[in-house]
Formats: structure tokens, C-alpha cells, sequence
């Protein structure tokens, strides 16, 4: 069974003092409201139901906690860009996962989950800005790229690829999709490596930009 087959929720925290200890090693989803996140979340554990995906978006604004066992972890951080949540609670969003991306000490990496259709929003660049300067590596996930043909997913990921040479070397892209299982083992594989979890292998990770095709 996979490691990700046993994922667990463990906690919640709607504020920075409410977070667990930094200990072990975590990795951070984000991504635009609905982008898909919670759905990737799933898809790469098996779990259809641990990640809630709510209907209404900016409804779930806590950072959720997912045990991997042997102290590894999946966060997941509140969706961003929704247009119907009053001010504050944006500044609030700012705010919490700002700091949580720059300055958690057991972060080793950031999946940012894109819309293949619609990357890089400008607020992909705000929270991208916050982040790589710590260091750490950020894999972006083209999601819903069943809903693109081959030509335009190729398109789209050479285009974010591109962009994210400005960012430095430490991030990568591939499509993805849940729906297909479009690219599923490769965010497994990276996810492994980041995490070191026990008793998998060590895969040599994509070149920046590699990924699966989609079928038309």
C-alpha cells in the first residue's frame, strides 16, 4: 500500500498561533479556489474525502494537516482569489499563509495547484514571490488538463515553464489531472523525495517543465 493510502487528518488551525510544532517534514498545497486542490489533494492519496472541496469558494479558510505517519505531512492552505470574501479576510489569508510559506521551519516544499486553462494569475506570482525566496523547491500542478488537448497542454506548460525561469531553478511544472490521473505518480514520486519518506525509492526528479501528455 502506498504511503499516501494511509493519509489521516490530524488538525486544523485557523490562526498562526494554532498551528501544530514544526516537527517532521510537511508539504504545503495551494491554489487558487477552484483550481482543483482539493481534488488533487485526493487523487494523489487515494482518499476521496480528506480534503474537503467546498462548493461555495473561500467557505474552508483553515490550514488542514494530514499525517503520512513517521512525522510527514500534507498540508492543505485555505483557497485564494475568490472575489465574494469580504477584505479582511483576504488580509487575514495574507497574512497567515504569507508567513506560514516563509518562515515554517518544517516546509520542505510547495505544490501550487493551477488551472491549466488559467496559470499564473497574478496572485500565483504574489504567493510565488513569498515563497521562493526561502530556498525551498515549488512544483507547480497544471490541473484539469484532460480538459485541454494535447497541443494546448503542451502550450500551457511550456508557457508557465517559461515563466518560472525567472523564479530561479527551484521550480518545476507538470499537467495533471484527476479526473485521468494525468501525471499522479510523478506528483507521488516528487512528493517522496521531498518528504524522504522511509522505504521508498529516489527517483531523479523532472527536468523543470516535464511532465505527461493529455489525450486530445
Amino acid at each position: 500500500m502506498s504511503r499516501f493510502n494511509q493519509a489521516v487528518y490530524v488538525a486544523s488551525a485557523y490562526s498562526l498561533p494554532e498551528l501544530p510544532a514544526p516537527t517532521g517534514l510537511e508539504v504545503a498545497f495551494a491554489g487558487r479556489s477552484n483550481a482543483g486542490k482539493s481534488s488533487a489533494i485526493n487523487t494523489i492519496t487515494g482518499r476521496n474525502r480528506l480534503a474537503f472541496a467546498s462548493k461555495t469558494p473561500g467557505r474552508t479558510q483553515l490550514i488542514n494537516f494530514f499525517g503520512l505517519g513517521d512525522d510527514r505531512f500534507l498540508v492543505d492552505l485555505p483557497g485564494y482569489g475568490y472575489a465574494d470574501v469580504p477584505e479582511h479576510e483576504r488580509i487575514r489569508w495574507g497574512q497567515v499563509v504569507g508567513t506560514y510559506v516563509r518562515e515554517r521551519a518544517s516546509l520542505r516544499g510547495l505544490v501550487v495547484i493551477m488551472d491549466a486553462r488559467h496559470p499564473l494569475k497574478p496572485i500565483d506570482h504574489q504567493l510565488l514571490g513569498w515563497f521562493l525566496p526561502t530556498g525551498r523547491p515549488v512544483h507547480i500542478l497544471l490541473t484539469k488538463a484532460d480538459k485541454l488537448s494535447r497541443q494546448e497542454a503542451k502550450r500551457q506548460m511550456d508557457m508557465v515553464r517559461g515563466a518560472l525561469q525567472g523564479y530561479g531553478p527551484g521550480a518545476t511544472v507538470q499537467l495533471f489531472s484527476s479526473l485521468k490521473r494525468t501525471g499522479v505518480e510523478e506528483a507521488r514520486a516528487l512528493l517522496e523525495r521531498w518528504l524522504e519518506v522511509p522505504g521508498t525509492h529516489q527517483e531523479k526528479p523532472p527536468a523543470k517543465g516535464d511532465g505527461p501528455g493529455v489525450k486530445p
